[in-house]
């Protein structure tokens, strides 16, 4: 269920390349969860390592989550 979890979160990813050249990532309804690298896929790996991050704290300190595709890891944690 965490691998679908994750996989729904980063297909709602989006990026941004900057005028430097550097690309910045989000995912929409997780806030605090971006990146920051020198190409798309350097973000997204970073992007997700920081999703997998957040999803660990927020899990240790009984924090809500986003609803995905009918993924609730607020009931397993439960």
């Amino acid at each position: 269920m965490l691998t679908r979890y994750i996989q729904a979160a980063m297909a709602r990813a989006r990026f941004e390349r900057l005028r430097d050249g550097t690309v910045y990532g989000h995912i929409p309804g997780f806030e605090g969860v971006w990146a920051h690298a020198p190409t798309e896929d350097a973000c997204r790996e970073e992007l997700q390592d920081v999703l997998e991050e957040w999803i660990v704290v927020r899990l240790k300190h009984d924090l809500p989550l986003p609803v995905l595709e009918g993924l609730d890891l607020n009931r397993v944690a439960a």
